[in-house]
């Protein structure tokens, strides 16, 4: 395995000319059709996983449940997936400047949400891709991780500030 990416990074595939995939927008976000009962008490997030054919032939791509494992927290345990609300690349063909992607759904503790690890192996035409691992977080400060998280709670810590002043000022 080489090297983890960061979330957001693209990576090329050296046996597949012209094939690259990433993980991004890494983001909480609450499921389209429902919390799956098994996830009580755990903080839902979001990523997206976008393959991209930037060769000359189309390529017919594979990415479903048990290619993709979500690590969380310093121990990385396994973050539970909601295949349910998931939405997969199940045998889809990539075409020449055309790009498939999958959103997967899965739920962590909060507290283990500011480290998460997303290893992919897709498969291509039949044949096995190598593994590849991004590293992110949700809740860091930076632009590898869904701004929208961050700028979603900028925006929450500026609101509650604004109204703490607004109550301070009528008392």
């Amino acid at each position: 395995m080489y090297e983890p990416n960061v979330v957001g990074d693209w990576q090329e595939y050296d046996a597949h000319a012209g094939l690259r995939v990433r993980v991004h927008r890494l983001e909480a976000t609450e499921p389209p059709r429902g919390r799956d009962d098994a996830a009580e008490g755990l903080t839902y997030f979001r990523l997206r996983v976008t393959v991209e054919n930037r060769g000359e032939r189309p390529f017919t791509v594979h990415l479903e449940d048990g290619q993709i494992d979500v690590r969380i927290g310093p121990d990385g345990e396994s973050a539970f997936i909601d295949w349910r609300n998931s939405q997969f690349i199940e045998g889809f063909d990539v075409h020449p400047l055309r790009r498939a992607t999958a959103v997967l759904y899965a739920a962590g503790p909060e507290t283990s949400l500011s480290h998460v690890d997303v290893q992919i192996q897709l498969r291509v035409d039949d044949d096995w891709a190598d593994r590849r691992l991004w590293a992110g977080g949700i809740g860091l400060a930076e632009g590898a991780v869904g701004t929208g998280v961050v700028r979603d709670n900028l925006a929450l810590q500026v609101s509650n500030f604004l109204r703490d002043q607004a109550e301070e000022g009528t008392a």
